[in-house]
């Protein structure tokens, strides 16, 4: 572009005003998505079955978030390959706020690191919105297993090394992962049996085929009530509700150990930051809400509320995590996951 000054007085009044008015347009433009957002209903992504506990608590904080907003939040299931196939649909369409996807440890943190190709980078391909809440798992044991604590199991494992089985719902899944990470932080061996997802891993427990089981909370809370199953310990940074007497497993002496589910909210690349901060505080009002707190703590689950940046920060640790848990041990998904 010329200089201006170089321009004869009245060429060079005709440009300023263009610059500014061009200026102008751009921040009407920005601060006009904002101020005018939503003018539509917002489609949400849930890369899972519905019922399942991914969906019902999606759908609980969409609800509530779409009463503040004043525009519907429609949630849309596009399940397949443990939230993979939604996760790269949402991928690609446009950023402009219309379109958010619910993230989780298994579709972000993990799977990515299961499959041949990766379809979408889950630390590049999105724009972090909010961090929803998270839910620990339940280390449970079968009654005539001779323990009470972690520490105890720890022992016991030790003494009979390679001899406990621990179910989980799947090769590759979190809680498989999980427990490999728990026999690593404690320096014990036990073997993975792997069953197609928690309710067929409870009831091997339950009869005693497999040592101990580890899986979320509410799959667990009917056997641990009946005594059929024997709880643990759980595997969050902090105590639950559901079970306030159970210990952590860091608390219980490995330091440090945490593995828990993770929901997240993200857009497509590339979102306006205005409108991200706009969805991140209507979702935080709603998880502040009582019906949806209710829902979480069917679930077991803590709410959150974090924003964008945090939310990165922490996806970035739990996918570094599990990358380095999957790499060591040769870790495969179960086929068809």
């Amino acid at each position: 572009m010329r200089n201006l000054h170089a321009l004869p007085k009245r060429r060079r009044t005709s440009a300023l005003i263009t610059v500014s008015l061009v200026s102008a347009a751009f921040v009407i433009g920005t601060d006009g998505i904002a101020q005018t957002y939503p003018a539509k209903p917002i489609r949400v992504i849930v890369p899972f079955p519905p019922g399942g506990g991914a969906d019902i608590v999606m759908r609980a904080i969409s609800q509530k978030t779409a009463e503040s907003l004043r525009q519907p939040m429609i949630v849309e299931n596009r399940a397949g390959a443990s939230g993979l196939i939604g996760a790269e649909l949402a991928a690609r369409l446009p950023p402009d706020g219309y379109s958010i996807v619910l993230a989780t440890s298994s579709n972000f943190s993990i799977n990515p690191h299961l499959v041949a190709k990766r379809a979408y980078e889950p630390l590049s391909d999105f724009s972090p919105l909010a961090l929803l809440a998270t839910a620990p798992l339940m280390i449970a044991v079968h009654p005539s297993l001779p323990v009470r604590s972690v520490n105890e199991l720890v022992a016991l494992a030790r003494a009979r090394r390679g001899e406990l089985l621990y179910g989980s719902n799947g090769a590759g899944s979190l809680s498989h992962l999980t427990g490999v990470l728990f026999a690593s932080t404690a320096g014990i061996d036990m073997r993975h049996v792997p069953y197609k997802g928690g309710t067929p891993a409870v009831t091997d427990a339950v009869a005693g085929h497999v040592s101990l089981i580890i899986t979320a909370i509410p799959t667990l809370q009917a056997q641990i009530r009946s005594q059929r199953l024997r709880a643990i310990a759980l595997t969050g940074r902090a105590r639950s509700p559901l079970a306030p007497e159970l210990q952590t497993v860091s608390e219980a002496g490995l330091k440090g150990f945490e593995s828990v589910q993770w929901y997240g909210l993200f857009g497509p690349r590339g979102m306006n930051r205005d409108v991200v901060e706009k969805l991140q505080s209507e979702v935080t009002k709603a998880l502040r809400a009582t019906d949806v707190l209710e829902v979480l703590a069917r679930d077991g689950a803590e709410p959150r509320g974090d924003g964008p940046d945090a939310l990165a920060a922490f996806v970035r640790a739990d996918y570094s995590k599990w990358e380095k848990v999957i790499r060591q041990n040769d870790i495969k998904a179960t086929e068809g996951r």
